[in-house]
């Protein structure tokens, strides 16, 4: 069919329809459930749409840019998309008018632009609507200034998509061929995962030093403790017990005086309003959510929840952001919140910066949208989860727009011949943010000690010395791996959660509690790349390029240049090491067991769906079973252990251990429990609110 055709077909359905409907405004979003959100703000007169994330890309079954002519990259429509695409075609159609109301950054920005070119809409054109939070007032405001498709944002996309796929298409078949199939690398991947080897590197090498901490512990009117901490006025190590008892022994002979008392007020700050990578941190770090999580659910704490009374509403402003800077209207209504709610000494009229010169300020923090919707008033419409981060939101901006904290802090010197000794202590004065947002060290922060005057003479109690040893740097979490990369300028916002969802899903780090370690399969890729590819793995060149694709947004440099000084050097190394980079085969796991086909040890493989146990004899034994995890619980149809397995499509259910003679699954995970109406086994189930549900499909109890 000709476009001429196609064209004139749209025509005449649109004429079928009412007037009413083919004078409405088409406003084109990302998610279906921003989408419902805002068409209840907009009204009739509009049709909200979503596009549901990208709707072109680069093709996935080959490298789909054209290095011989300027890097130029080959999108295509996304497959399974060509039935909405059509459906969006047929909606512009007939609008009167179209906006792309796309999420508010380099990705979103790209996604306008693609859905503009499948459209037929000119980007030069004021066919973008920008917002920052899904709100009544904000959306109408943002439907009144459309703009042009902003072409900075859209490039610098571009040079990231194709630098991207160019590392990880070209360097991917190499670790295919040299090490394992399924592995792959990536540009800012590679260099999250050089920072994971070289700490465990550093632990490895770590010499623990052995030292000795002397306490004194005094009593004037209440005890206190004073820490060891010079003699003659330079800083001295106790490095074993017998330096520590010949110390204590001096001390014990000697007499202790107080030789200074210094007491301040000491004030803390408040924390600016979170990042998205403050807000990964600290979600981490007090909600035990992992980056991934946490983005998840600040999308739909975003895009909008149904409020009982209320409707569908977006609860916090957008959700990445390097930006610390609040508008006036949110300062605003913080202030009467505060002042309202707490009193006018809590409001602090804080204003915060941004440290890096280059942030675009076109976002702000993430902060609630309506700071009058406390977390308490909204528990009841919000899952558990989304709970926790809404309220670690909400308190982080409330506080950051307290007065601060102050404390009467108190510092002792206390003298005993050669050796000095010194007490700390802290007294509240005035808990400002604190009254919303409590600090990790709130638990130490009342350490008051007596009055003491100086040249007063202290006895003492008691005098001990303990024994420890240097420790090693600690493994990164997640969050403290966030950390790290927003420091070195590696990535950016929305490709933290992604890095270690990567690194983990390729086993090249494992997780040891909280903590990541690196595995073998970690360095031997690391190792590689670091030989090979120097500057992939590079912080400070994964930085520079991270600033250039921030000119390349700022100031309109030619983005296809920078791909292409990139690639240059890039295709040599890959052609060098290609040559000389050897087969690694990297050493099984054994599990003490033996094949009881064929009588060789059982080790343990990794496969597409994860770890397996097979026979070492593989090809001449093809003998494999799945490593089994016990719940718990015992089949209730032959007794035997319910144990987790994996179906063909890679999804968990529960099964029975004596497979295949018993045949006894479950979908939802058993627990060890019987239904009170049936008797039948209850299961978990995961949803909005996990709930106990009978296994018995016919019984249909809950709770």
């Amino acid at each position: 069919m000709s476009a001429a055709t196609a064209k004139k077909k749209t025509g005449t359905k649109a004429a079928k329809k009412t007037s009413a409907e083919k004078g409405k405004i088409l406003v084109i979003v990302e998610s279906p459930s921003k989408a419902k959100t805002i068409g209840k703000y907009l009204g009739s007169k509009y049709k909200v749409v979503a596009s549901v994330g990208h709707v072109r890309d680069l093709p996935k079954s080959k490298l789909g840019i054209d290095k011989e002519n300027n890097f130029e990259p080959q999108y295509i429509p996304i497959r399974g998309k060509g039935a909405l695409i059509k459906e969006l075609k047929k909606e512009a159609s007939r609008a009167s008018a179209v906006y792309l109301a796309t999420d508010p950054d380099r990705e979103g920005e790209a996604i306008s632009w693609h859905l503009a070119y499948l459209l037929g809409i000119d980007p030069s054109t004021p066919c973008r609507i920008e917002f920052h939070e899904i709100t009544k007032n904000t959306i109408k405001e943002a439907i009144k200034n459309p703009r042009p498709i902003n072409l900075g944002l859209v490039d610098a996309q571009q040079a990231r998509r194709e630098l991207d796929r160019l590392v990880g298409y070209e360097i991917s078949p190499l670790l295919w061929r040299k090490v394992r199939k399924g592995l792959s690398a990536g540009r800012v991947q590679s260099a999250a995962l050089k920072i994971i080897c070289d700490r465990e590197r550093e632990i490895a090498a770590f010499v623990p030093q052995e030292f000795w901490n002397i306490n004194v512990l005094f009593k004037k009117d209440s005890k206190f403790t004073a820490k060891l901490i010079e003699k003659n006025g330079s800083k001295i190590t106790v490095s074993n017990q017998e330096e520590n008892d010949a110390i204590i022994k001096e001390l014990n002979s000697g007499v202790f005086r107080v030789s200074s008392v210094t007491e301040k007020e000491r004030v803390i700050k408040p924390a600016p309003p979170f990042t998205t990578s403050s807000m990964q941190q600290e979600a981490g770090n007090r909600l035990n959510f992992n980056a991934r999580k946490t983005m998840m659910i600040a999308q739909q704490l975003y895009e909008g929840v149904e409020i009982k009374g209320r409707g569908a509403m977006g609860l916090i402003t957008y959700l990445r952001t390097d930006s610390v800077r609040v508008s006036e209207i949110a300062r605003d209504a913080a202030k009467t919140f505060i002042e309202g709610r707490y009193g006018a000494q809590y409001y602090g009229n804080n204003v915060y910066t941004n440290k890096k010169k280059d942030i675009q300020d076109a976002h702000e923090a993430i902060r609630p949208a309506d700071v009058e919707l406390t977390p308490a008033s909204i528990k009841d419409s919000l899952t558990s989860d989304q709970f926790k981060l809404y309220n670690l939101i909400w308190t982080r901006f409330v506080a950051s727009q307290m007065s601060s904290a102050r404390y009467n802090s108190m510092q002792v010197n206390i003298a005993n011949g050669p050796y000095g000794l010194r007490a700390n202590g802290s007294e509240l004065l005035f808990e400002g943010f604190r009254k919303v947002y409590k600090l990790a060290s709130d638990d130490d922060e009342n350490r008051i000690l007596p009055k003491l005057e100086q040249g007063e003479e202290l006895n003492a109690e008691e005098i001990t010395g303990e024994q420890a040893f240097t420790q090693p740097p600690s493994r990164y979490t997640e969050a403290s791996l966030v950390r790290e990369l927003e420091e070195k300028n590696i990535g950016r916002p929305s490709t933290y959660a992604p890095i270690v969802s990567t690194l983990s899903e390729r086993r090249y780090v494992s997780k040891e509690k909280k903590s990541l370690k690196a595995t073998e399969l970690g360095f031997v890729v690391n190792d590689m790349m670091e030989e090979h590819f120097k500057d992939i793995v590079d912080v400070n060149f994964t930085a520079e390029m991270e600033d250039k694709l921030d000119l390349i947004e700022m100031q309109g440099i030619e983005w296809k240049k920078v791909v292409g000084d990139f690639y240059g050097p890039f295709s040599r190394e890959l052609e060098a090491a290609d040559k000389v980079i050897e087969r690694v085969k990297l050493e099984d796991q054994p599990t003490g067991e033996m094949c009881e086909i064929c009588g060789k040890p059982l080790v343990i493989k990794t496969g597409r769906f994860g770890d397996f146990i097979a026979c070492s004899g593989y090809p001449e034994c093809k003998n494999t079973k799945p490593i089994v995890e016990k719940v718990g619980v015992k089949c209730p149809s032959c007794g035997s252990e319910l144990v987790a397995r994996r179906s063909k499509r890679g999804r968990i259910f529960y099964g029975c251990s004596g497979y295949p003679d018993c045949k006894m699954v479950f979908w939802n995970k058993p627990v060890d429990k019987k239904c009170p109406r049936c008797g039948s086994i209850m299961t978990e189930k995961n949803g909005k609110n996990k709930q106990l549900v009978c296994s018995n499909s016919e019984c249909g109890y809950t709770e």
